[in-house]
């Protein structure tokens, strides 16, 4: 059966509390998870790595353990992207929120969904963008095949910009090297490596995407 897994960041959610904490952290809050009571009203809990504390009459911290803290939180109902995505049919695998931006982790069966799915965050939300997807399809004999995407569209420096962001680990979570590292690996500046990296991506998310 054909299937994928996507991981997509809304950049800007105005209304999730759980990504406007993140901004006080050094690193992303994580296993964040939530449920709701008889009267409506949400309790979240998240993990934060690190020693700084965060601040914010919102949160209770739970407990600490090695060197993370668990906190939870109560809200009203808001226009919150996960209830968004779950009342369209799509369980949430993941969770995590990174610099201001969530980042969700899901299966889907078609690119087709997908595509709907990221039209309608973006009318919702704004800025939207796929950080990672694995598209994997079976054969009757129950074998599996990982479908890649056509790199045929770029250009060769936007090809080793990539395979060189790839290698160093710029997508890995956590990252291992930064935009920094990379672009001097590169022999280039930071600002040609992001304008490389943009340019390869939206090609390959055109592709991706097409007709979205």
């Amino acid at each position: 059966m054909p299937g994928m897994r996507a991981e997509i960041e809304v950049l800007s959610p105005d209304a999730c509390p759980v990504a406007g904490f993140s901004e006080q952290a050094d690193g992303p809050l994580t296993s964040v998870s939530r449920a709701g009571n008889a009267e409506g009203k949400i309790t979240e809990e998240f993990t934060v790595s690190g020693d700084a504390a965060l601040s914010d009459d919102r949160l209770s911290q739970l407990f600490e353990y090695r060197s993370a803290s668990v906190y939870r939180f109560h809200h009203e109902p808001l226009d919150c992207v996960c209830e968004f995505v779950e009342d369209h049919d799509h369980p949430i695998s993941e969770i995590r929120a990174q610099d201001g931006s969530l980042v969700l982790s899901l299966h889907l069966t078609t690119i087709q969904d997908l595509r709907d799915l990221v039209t309608d965050l973006r009318e919702r939300y704004g800025a939207v963008r796929i950080r990672y997807l694995l598209q994997v399809e079976s054969d009757e004999e129950g074998s599996t095949d990982v479908i890649p995407i056509d790199r045929s569209r770029l250009t060769d420096r936007q090809q080793e910009v990539l395979e060189t962001a790839y290698r160093m680990g710029y997508f890995s979570y956590p990252r291992d090297a930064n935009a920094t590292d990379v672009a001097a690996e590169l022999g280039i500046d930071g600002s040609t490596f992001t304008e490389h990296l943009a340019a390869a991506q939206s090609k390959l998310m055109d592709e991706l995407l097409a007709e979205m």
